[in-house]
């Protein structure tokens, strides 16, 4: 009996859990061949930065590895599809990167797979040698006040998701008919949507935000944004990139409290130079008149942005009718301590600030996915030492999953070659015994098959990709996205 007939036959065994495929020494010529029995099988879960940072290490440090990433959605590259901003097109050009890994002959895609639902973690703990968690964070850390569940308030992620094409955020539909639109969070993800909201229609169109979102905004009637944080401009979390283009931002100009910068400017000198530049940016911004030009730009803008400090979220207010946002009630916060660490404590003041659109930045978190996996929910992280997983031999995690959600792609880059390189001291100092053959993605496919799944392969997301960058050539952008799961699949199986 070959090889693949054999997987077949003992499927339905294997799937209850009382056989894990073995071949024995007499198992030669094509059973062998038919699953490359010599070969360690390593399985990613997750195709987003994590995932193909790690298999672009594994695969360039041996080239006996095969590796199979397995992904949620029809489509590949996780936030750097879905999250990164639209006029951001250059952080996207790890998107090639990523393109040569998947094609590379040890590497297999295959979306379409919901694991924790189609296949359990520790079916393919059996199948594989080794099984990585990359899937990232993809649940929204609540604020924990009254009024979060009103018509208005969003959280960044499903925003971003809604401009961006994610198809569960597709019927998203923010009101933008307000105002005065306030962002809880001050790091880059909220500087993203400030921008987006306010940005100009003839920036916006030329790049592959989602068709109906451009619409929207160009309807929108949000003039002010108010970006919102519990500390100092001191502990301000985004970058100098993402403040200077909110500086520079056509059409728009900032107001600050001026007060929340007193005794900043005599803090500098302490400073590390990142955060040094960034916080003389605020400062100028701020508090410096302008040049004559400037004032200039500044008087003809239309709209308006500006970092409020010291404010913590006490309770999102109501219409008169009680169904919508009408504004939120912001307690005033003192520093204790300085830098870093400083610590916002309340002052017993609060202050309400009339708006019609909340969207909530405070942070992605990770969610479990399989019982069998070990999950700390108070950090809503996978416990791991340097990506392994806690009490788990074989099971590793990168990414988000590892760490929580902190980081640029750099950084992601980074604590996936660390998980990499941990994956391959295991294998050779014999911690992961990589010497019993493992059927890999043989037996994961003929289960898949008798559940009615049916993956997409890379190839198959090529043809998606293809038909998006047409569609968006002949709207004059770079790609017009596919909203949802039944047309990405639709296409890729024609």
């Amino acid at each position: 009996m070959s090889g693949h007939k054999l997987l077949f036959s003992k499927l339905k065994l294997w799937t209850s859990g009382r056989w894990i495929l073995q071949l024995h020494d007499g198992m030669s010529g094509s059973g062998k061949a038919s699953f490359s029995s010599c070969s360690p099988k390593v399985c990613i879960i997750g195709s987003g930065p994590a995932g193909f940072y790690t298999a672009q290490h594994l695969i360039k440090a041996r080239q006996d590895i095969e590796v199979d990433i397995y992904e949620r959605l029809p489509v590949p590259f996780g936030l750097v599809r879905f999250g990164v901003a639209p006029d951001h097109p250059e952080v996207k050009n790890v998107i090639n990167t990523f393109t040569q890994t998947a094609k590379h002959s040890c590497c297999s895609f295959y979306g379409n797979v919901n694991v924790g639902k189609d296949v359990s973690v520790e079916e393919l703990q059996q199948a594989y040698h080794a099984v990585i968690l990359s899937y990232g964070a993809e649940g929204n850390r609540s604020m924990g006040v009254p009024g979060e569940d009103l018509a208005g308030v969003y959280s960044a992620k499903d925003f971003v998701g809604w401009y961006n094409g994610l198809p569960s955020c597709r019927e998203l539909n923010p009101g933008l008919s307000c105002e005065t639109a306030v962002i809880l969070g001050q790091g880059n993800v909220a500087l993203d949507v400030a921008r987006v909201l306010l940005s100009p229609f003839d920036i916006l169109k030329k790049t592959d935000i989602t068709q109906p979102a451009l619409e929207a905004l160009a309807e929108s009637q949000v003039r002010r944004v108010l970006i919102v944080g519990r500390r100092g401009p001191m502990q301000v979390a985004c970058t100098i990139k993402e403040l200077r283009e909110m500086v520079n931002l056509p059409d728009s100009r900032p107001e600050m409290v001026v007060a929340d910068f007193e005794g900043v400017t005599e803090a500098l000198k302490d400073l590390p130079r990142p955060r040094k530049r960034l916080t003389e940016l605020m400062l100028k911004t701020a508090l410096n008149i302008p040049g004559e030009k400037e004032q200039e730009r500044r008087n003809k803008a239309s709209r308006v942005w500006g970092f409020r400090f010291f404010r913590s979220p006490v309770e999102v207010l109501a219409d008169p009718e009680r169904n919508r946002t009408a504004g939120i009630r912001l307690a005033v916060n003192r520093l204790e301590g300085s830098g870093e660490g400083a610590r916002a404590v309340l002052t017993g003041e609060v202050e309400d600030v009339t708006c019609g659109l909340v969207i909530s930045s405070i942070g992605y978190k990770s969610l479990p996915i399989d019982p069998s996996v070990p999950f700390d929910s108070h950090k809503a992280i996978v416990p791991n030492s340097m990506g392994r997983v806690q009490q788990a031999t074989g099971l590793y995690c990168s990414g988000w999953l590892k760490t929580g959600p902190t980081g640029v792609i750099g950084t992601t880059m980074n604590n996936s070659f660390d998980t990499a390189r941990s994956l391959l001291e295991d294998m050779d100092s014999g911690t992961l015994d990589v010497s019993a053959a493992k059927p890999g993605s043989q037996i994961i496919g003929a289960l898949l098959e008798e559940r009615g799944v049916k993956p997409v392969t890379f190839s198959d997301w090529e043809k998606i990709d293809n038909a998006e960058m047409r569609r968006g050539e002949a709207m004059g952008k770079p790609r017009e996205k596919l909203l949802t799961v039944e047309e990405m699949l639709q296409l890729a199986r024609t």
